[in-house]
């Protein structure tokens, strides 16, 4: 598929999902019904805890995603974050309450609906010192030097070019600056009815690279102390994004690290 038809399908896909108020994925997804029907349940089982799920607003959390990057990012009072692909804001919400109120968060999403729930629930919860940005993640809205660390949950697998995203990435942050990021990675070579099948892309799973690939583009990029943390417990949570598919023997959740010299 084409990467402007792949882009297309995607933002379709999410921004019906946030105009469904909740996430109702009529296909296999990353976000179609599972075990854990809700949202709620999604985030705990992703790795989220109580009190992270109470503390966002109503609507901010779609149970999206695949993991929870800020339990690797060591967030701290102060510091700049950009979530990339931040959907309605969860983890948004979740660092700002981090970083505090000297703290900046930037959500960078491209899909219209998504940033009208985001901000319409920053401002329900008079979030200020986070702000949502309309771009995508190849050509962020961001100026160089920017953030202090960077977050991003199940996204960047749905981006066609993974090599350009990361060189981003290294653009805007600081030097010392550093990537936490959970996302699913390609653990065996994909037959070619998952591959081709276009609920499996926007479902965060034909777009999955190996993590040797992703290790690679990071280096290549600038980045050092790249690590690439496979969960093979994500595999029972996996296998509901495509029940009876096999979609778990090929793809896993991993979460990805790195820093900017």
């Amino acid at each position: 598929m084409d990467t402007p038809d792949i882009k297309t399908l995607v933002r379709e896909r999410y921004g019906s999902i946030a105009a469904a108020e909740s996430c109702r994925a009529p296909a296999p997804s990353c976000c179609a019904p599972t075990s854990t029907p809700d949202a709620k349940a999604k985030a705990r089982a992703m790795g989220y805890s109580e009190a992270d799920v109470d503390a966002v607003p109503d609507g901010a959390n779609l149970g999206l995603g695949c993991g929870n990057p800020g339990a690797i990012a060591a967030l701290r009072p102060g510091e700049t974050v950009i979530d990339l692909g931040s959907g309605a804001g969860f983890d948004c919400f979740l660092a700002a309450k981090a970083v505090g109120p000297t703290g900046h968060v930037i959500g960078v999403d491209m899909t219209h609906e998504m940033l009208a729930k985001a901000r319409a629930n920053a401002i329900a919860i008079a979030a200020d010192n986070v702000e949502f940005r309309l771009g995508e993640l190849e050509h962020l809205p961001v100026a160089d030097n920017t953030a202090d660390v960077i977050l991003s949950n199940c996204v960047i697998n749905l981006v066609p070019d993974k090599e350009q995203v990361f060189r981003e990435a290294f653009r805007v942050l600081k030097s010392g600056g550093r990537l936490a990021i959970s996302d699913v990675v390609n653990t065996v070579t994909l037959p070619a009815d998952l591959c081709g099948d276009a609920d499996l892309i926007c479902g965060c799973v034909s777009g999955a690279a190996p993590a040797a690939k992703i290790e690679a583009w990071l280096s290549a990029a600038g980045f050092t102390g790249v690590v690439v943390t496979v969960k093979p417990e994500s595999r029972a949570m996996i296998a509901d994004w495509a029940p009876g598919r096999g979609v778990e023997d090929f793809v896993i959740s991993a979460f990805i690290e790195g820093r900017k010299p």
